[in-house]
């Protein structure tokens, strides 16, 4: 756990620790969830595809997309 402060210009240094965990650098973008009193910070994916691939992966099976296929007809 790191402690940053606000500023008067109600900006915050992201903590060392926490940019090398999520491999910030300078320029990236981030997202900034609120859940109630708790914010989270996320690194926002370069790539919208890249973060979702594989998202449902084990899901379906070929025989289960092949017999919903076939109780269409």
């Amino acid at each position: 756990m790191a402690e940053a402060t606000l500023s008067t210009k109600n900006q915050i240094v992201i903590p060392r620790e926490a940019r090398e965990a999520l491999r910030l650098r300078a320029g990236d973008r981030i997202l900034v969830v609120v859940r109630g009193e708790r914010v989270i910070v996320l690194q926002k994916p370069k790539s919208p595809h890249a973060a979702i691939r594989g998202l449902a992966r084990g899901v379906y099976s070929r025989g289960h997309l092949r017999k919903e296929r076939q109780s269409w007809d």
